[in-house]
């Protein structure tokens, strides 16, 4: 059976904790930015804990 391949759009969008939790940015953070509200854009800072489903389609992609 062959190696899996890393899924590339995974690789670059989203990181994988040393304990195995997955983490990405938050939607609609990156352009826009004038109309929407200082609170708002705060909200969408920082990163996304991916759940339980989410993460091991993650980690199949990724072939962790």
């Amino acid at each position: 059976m062959p190696k899996l391949k890393t899924h590339s759009g995974t690789k670059d969008r989203v990181k994988v904790s040393k304990n195995g939790v997955v983490r990405a940015r938050k939607s609609h953070a990156s352009h826009f930015l004038q109309k929407k509200t200082g609170s708002r854009k705060r909200l969408m800072s920082g990163l996304l804990t991916m759940n339980k489903a989410n993460s091991d389609k993650i980690k199949k992609n990724l072939g962790v």
